[in-house]
């Protein structure tokens, strides 16, 4: 009909009983449709437990459809569309909202099990409560704004499975005598999302942490609270459901995100399919290729063309496992060989074109990756790589060359932003850090015990960034406002500001527990938090380790650590501890906290004065505006950890994933050469290592073991021998002695640098060199493959 006759302001009245008997669910859609076509808008349903209404509907012209609805049947909403606002009087069954689509539900009572069940977008708003599995399967599609699921006082048990995004948001009203707001195994399976709850929770999944807010957080419930009591009738409670979430009360709300896959420490495959493939079944695939003989005999002996194989000097081809095992990169390898060349100070110089903490991190913290991984270890000991650490410690730098018009903002002082910051203004660009606290630098500086790093020795290499030109703001706290301003001034940002939210899990009496890294800052700071003579550190890995340092530092006679798994702190930190008389117990599942220590599942109390947690840390990214996060509230960065979102805007280290101090100076740096990429017009790179030398390419008869006390009396710089420089020439001329066509040359560049080179007129391609050569150098490559049919 024409739109000048469409009603518009008229309400169709539709009534699931009609002459007294009750119409089917098809009946009563059917008559929804027809009034749609006639041009209605608005629409009150009398039903009768008929389902689907509200479903999948829109007008041909795009107006908003209103639904006002009593008495219906399952799936009210499901799949409702944006523009389409349904209303309901009183409760409603199961799958209110179940695959919205962007509707606008308003459920003025309580909604029956899988309420907002695979929600997509859209807004479900719950006067009351919801049964089980509410909130399942939600998820989000970031071209559509993200699903919204509120509810006024608690949802049934399984909510939240297996969520994959969108925000949910239990406020808990009236459930202070109901054991858990979330009802028992809610969140399993969780891996998006975010949902805010308030009020008591119990048997919350392992797969997903809970939080305190950040001041994002807050924002979006004083923003959200308001508009939801409106909608559904009951304005009168926003000061109860909004006590905590502004000035300094304790805040009632707690927020629920899943684990990262690296969170979870799932289990990987030792080897891909893939890999197994290539490695292990039929080398080059099923098939060969063909030959096409030209039926010439060559002689059994011959150069050139005709040899079978021809050596190629591959040099620096390959990582030497140490360089590879780093996540820097550090080649130590091409360090002993200055060394060897007696070039001492080129030696110790080239660690700080990687890292400006040679010695406070290579040399003293690091678990030594690179050590571990040292082939020297297969003839003795490795080599003392974290000594040769230290002997770069007051390495003096050179001013920068040239000084560049570019500026870069680095927020945060940590290892990160500081490998970030020494690589830039090393090219000349012109760098400000901004650090909120009094000090810079960190973690090392306020977490690291003085057992396991010399202050003197951290405080020589921080200066030492100083006096190359970076200039340090303390007391700078970076917020929204301010975000925005360096943006705005500068040319390149790097959001460095590491992870500083102590994960705490919600045992019952978790609020005894004390702040694992809120301890260790304390500590470096010079005072002297009060523990009791047995302490137990919920919690295993290195960072734990530090705490059990403190706790004996501060007096406590007995600590034990304990975590669910295997400790994930290396070897030599774990030797540490335990040489001061700490035990570690796993695995133990923690019951709750008590006055008199920790509940284990299986019935064991082990007792303690002082229960301190360490399981990690978040970042706290509340300085940044929603579009740069993800789902999970992290920072959404492309493989080049570029922001997504503005991409003069850099995230490296913990913003980005939890790591060693060496990962975190691994990013810093990529990030600075990929800005300075990005300032001189080259496209960006992951800055792949190369491939690590097989072993079985390297000769140990070259080498001859030593006895390991005699390799600790060793000075550093004596490591030349031992080093078996592997992938990199040192340069011992045996090939070229042992050639027996005398094919081999050493040739000599103008830049100091040489390099081997085979005669192909008279190689025979016998790869004696190939044989010999103790670093993997040499390699024979087929020479045949030049006569395959192409």
């Amino acid at each position: 009909m024409p739109d000048s006759e469409r009603k518009e302001s008229t309400t169709a009245l539709i009534s699931g009983i009609v002459d007294g008997h009750r119409i089917s669910t098809r009946e009563l859609l059917q008559e929804i449709y027809k009034k749609l076509e006639e041009g209605y808008a608005e629409f009150e349903v009398n039903a009768c437990g008929q389902h689907d209404i509200g479903g999948p509907l829109w007008d041909k012209d795009s107006k908003p459809l209103k639904f006002r609805v009593k008495n219906p049947g399952q799936r009210l909403g499901s799949m409702g569309m944006k523009g389409t606002t349904i209303e309901i009087e009183g409760s409603a069954p199961a799958d209110v909202g179940w695959l919205n689509a962007g509707a606008e539900i308003i459920l003025k009572g309580d909604g029956g099990d899988t309420t907002a069940h695979c929600a997509a977008t859209g807004k479900i708003y719950v006067a009351g409560r919801t049964g089980t599995r509410s909130g399942a399967l939600m998820k989000y599609d970031p071209s559509y704004p993200a699903p919204e699921f509120w509810v006024l006082e608690n949802t049934g048990s399984f909510s939240f499975e297996f969520m994959g995004g969108g925000i949910g948001v239990i406020c808990g009203y009236g459930c202070e005598n109901i054991d858990s707001v979330l009802g028992y195994r809610s969140c399993v399976g969780m891996v998006g999302g975010v949902i805010y709850v308030r009020g008591n929770i119990k048997e919350l999944s392992d797969e997903v942490f809970l939080l305190d807010l950040n001041d994002a957080d807050r924002e979006f419930l004083l923003k959200g609270l308001p508009v939801f009591l409106e909608k559904i009738g009951k304005p009168e409670l926003i000061n109860t459901l909004s006590k905590g979430l502004q000035g300094n009360e304790p805040c009632e709300w707690h927020k629920i995100r899943a684990k990262t896959y690296q969170e979870r420490a799932v289990k990987q495959q030792s080897k891909s399919i893939r890999e197994f493939r290539q490695q292990d079944w039929v080398e080059g695939g099923i098939f060969g290729d063909v030959l096409s003989d030209d039926y010439f005999v060559a002689d059994f002996v011959s150069t050139g063309d005709f040899r079978l194989k021809f050596p190629v000097w591959k040099n620096a081809m390959f990582s030497a496992p140490c360089e590879y095992n780093c996540p820097i990169g550090i080649p130590t390898q091409k360090r002993i060989s200055f060394l060897r060349q007696g070039k001492t100070e080129d030696a110790l110089r080239l660690v700080l074109d990687y890292s400006p903490f040679p010695a406070s991190v290579c040399g003293q913290v690091c678990p030594n990756l690179c050590v571990d991984e040292c082939n020297r270890r297969y003839l003795d000991i490795p080599v003392k790589i974290n000594d040769l650490g230290l002997l770069s410690s007051r390495i003096k730098v050179d001013s920068p060359k040239v000084e560049l018009n570019e500026r870069v903002a680095v927020i945060g002082s940590g290892v990160a932003g500081l490998g970030a910051a020494w690589y830039l203004r090393k090219i000349g660009y012109k760098v400000d850090v901004f650090e909120q606290d009094e000090v810079f630098g960190g973690k090392l500086k306020q977490v690291i015990p003085e057992d396991r790093l010399q202050k003197e020795i951290l405080e020589a290499e921080l200066q030492r960034i100083i006096k190359l030109g970076v200039n340090i703001k303390t007391k700078t706290l970076v917020n929204k406002e301010l975000f925005q301003k360096i943006k705005n001034e500068y040319d390149a940002v790097v959001v460095a500001t590491g992870a500083h939210n102590p994960v705490v899990i919600p045992f019952e009496g978790h609020e005894r527990l004390v702040k694992g890294l809120d301890f260790l800052k304390e500590i470096n700071r010079g005072q002297k938090p009060g523990i009791g003579e047995k302490v137990v550190v919920i919690g295993a890995g290195n960072a734990s380790m530090d705490v059990v340092i403190g706790a004996y530092n501060l007096g406590a006679k007995e600590v034990t650590a304990i975590d669910i798994q295997k400790p994930a702190a290396f070897d030599k930190e774990i030797e540490h501890i335990e040489k001061l008389g700490a035990k570690i117990l796993w695995p133990c599942f923690t019951e709750k906290i008590s006055e008199k220590g920790v509940h284990l599942k299986d019935g064991r109390l082990l007792e303690a004065d002082t229960v301190i947690i360490s399981v990690g840390d978040r970042p706290d990214l509340s300085f940044l505006e929603q579009e740069y996060l993800d789902e999970k509230g992290m920072i959404r960065i492309n493989e080049y950890n570029q922001s997504e979102i503005d991409l003069k805007v850099f995230a490296p280290g913990d913003v980005r994933e939890l790591g060693l101090f060496t990962h975190a100076l691994a990013d810093g740096r990529k990030v600075a050469m990929n800005i300075h990429r990005m300032f001189t017009g080259k496209a960006l790179d992951d800055f792949a290592k190369a491939p690590m030398i097989p072993r079985d390419r390297l000769k140990d008869k070259f080498y001859h073991p030593m006895r390991g006390g005699k390799v600790e009396a060793m000075p550093a710089e004596q490591e030349t021998e031992r080093c078996m420089s592997c992938g990199y020439c040192r340069d011992c001329e045996y090939c070229m002695e042992i050639c027996p066509e005398q094919a081999i040359d050493r040739v000599q560049k103008p830049d100091g640098t040489f390099e081997y080179v085979s005669d192909e007129d008279k190689c025979i391609g016998c790869g004696i060199c190939a044989g010999v050569c103790p670093c993997g150098i040499w390699t024979m490559e087929d020479n045949l493959v030049k006569f395959l049919e192409e």
